[in-house]
């Protein structure tokens, strides 16, 4: 079996190295060989980043799961509190049979875990993990990864449709109607960000974070310092709001408790991937748990700093604390909140994150413009940041006007 599976690799390492020579002949170009090996050992890289964390995080989230429910969780395979489990499941997953209903769509079937896995895959090329580590520098780093997260959409609705399960499709037209209502309060909720830094380039809203000691030339929110990362909640509160409601909308977009409705149990089974097995199966989750790093990156970025922060701490190793962190409380959420209704699902949505999102906007704008860096600005600030979230809180807590025939909640238990 090894030596079939690493003939496999090899063979198709090889075929990815020969391409060049296929298109050129003898006569290739030295500068399109270093960008072809370039972009291969780019991608082998990616891929096994995304390979350990997404083992890391399914071990790290069952450990969770059993510290919260009074459990020990995974302790058997491994020396320490069975590390070692996610990757005896992995080989586990890669012995099972790959099956195909009959009466679906073969082509779009084992196409779709690759689209799905494929549109998570390539956001990581503008995450910046540091000063100097990054794969693509693009202007418009944000933009670009709302943009392909459409590519997922896709995966999803035609996982779905072409399992000719009835259950299938109901779960990928859920997700599909959830990552579509989902995308715009994300973006609106990135705006601020944006606009305090004045750019759409990653690594310029994590610079523009920055507060280096003992450099004149470097003033930015320089009042509101913490050794070197200037903390923008405190400069603006709508940055507050704003990264507070991006994150409630994240959890959405990456069908995470209690926004689960695409894969609840009781319901769907599986959701759109209820048909598949093996390794097709695991492509899913793998994009689950890269999906859940990207916004977590990206939330890092926009609002956290980015790599700014302790002097004495690696750039990478404070960024990726930073962005396990969020994705630490997407773990915690999902064993602490129930599962949302439909209507309360589409609520939250065009009722509660739409709106703030316009209102954060205009928010941040005009404090970038009048109150700033002043002390009215400081003592505003705060009182406003309070405001903000207890109307938040409270509208969160109100239930939706029912519709005829139908009881509240409340009258329900009445």
């Amino acid at each position: 079996m090894y030596s079939a599976l690493y003939q496999l690799l090899y063979s198709t390492l090889e075929t990815l190295l020969n391409i060049p020579f296929w298109l050129f002949g003898s006569h290739v170009p030295h500068w399109l060989v270093f960008i072809h090996v370039s972009l291969i050992l780019g991608g082998v890289c990616m891929m096994g980043f995304i390979t350990v964390l997404a083992l890391f995080s399914v071990w790290a989230e069952r450990k969770v799961s059993a510290y919260m429910q009074a459990r020990l969780g995974p302790m058997e395979v491994g020396k320490y509190h069975g590390w070692l489990q996610t990757a005896a499941d992995a080989i586990k997953l890669l012995l099972k049979e790959d099956i195909v209903p009959a009466g679906s769509d073969k082509f779009l079937f084992l196409a779709a875990p690759v689209l799905v896995f494929s549109g998570s895959m390539i956001s990581y090329v503008v995450i910046p993990f540091g000063p100097h580590l990054k794969i693509a520098d693009l202007d418009l780093g944000v933009f670009y990864i709302l943009a392909t997260s459409a590519l997922v959409v896709v995966g999803v609705i035609a996982a779905g449709w072409s399992s000719y399960n009835k259950w299938s499709i109901y779960g990928g037209m859920r997700a599909a109607s959830q990552y579509i209502s989902y995308e715009i309060p994300t973006a609106l909720h990135l705006l601020p960000a944006v606009l305090m830094a004045g750019s759409l380039n990653m690594s310029q809203i994590a610079d523009s974070q920055a507060y280096y000691l003992g450099d004149p030339s470097q003033p930015f929110y320089k009042d509101f310092s913490i050794l070197n990362w200037a903390v923008w909640p405190w400069i603006n509160p709508f940055a507050t709001v704003s990264f507070i409601l991006y994150f409630i909308a994240s959890l959405a977009e990456t069908q995470r408790t209690p926004f689960d409705l695409a894969e609840s149990e009781s319901e769907l089974v599986a959701g759109s991937h209820t048909e598949y097995s093996g390794i097709r199966w695991s492509f899913f989750f793998l994009a689950e748990y890269a999906d859940m790093f990207v916004v977590s990156a990206l939330g890092t970025v926009l609002f956290l700093g980015g790599w700014h922060g302790l002097p004495l701490i690696p750039p990478v190793l404070e960024f990726l604390l930073k962005a396990l962190f969020l994705m630490f409380v997407m773990m915690w959420l999902r064993w602490t909140l129930p599962r949302l209704r439909v209507d309360q699902l589409t609520y939250v949505c065009w009722k509660v994150l739409l709106p703030f999102g316009f209102v954060t906007i205009l928010g941040s704008g005009l404090w970038q413009l009048y109150l700033v860096r002043t002390p009215a600005g400081w003592v505003a600030g705060t009182v406003l940041m309070a405001v903000l979230l207890l109307a938040m809180s409270r509208i969160w807590k109100s239930e939706p006007v029912p519709r005829d025939g139908e009881m509240t909640a409340a009258a329900a238990s009445a």
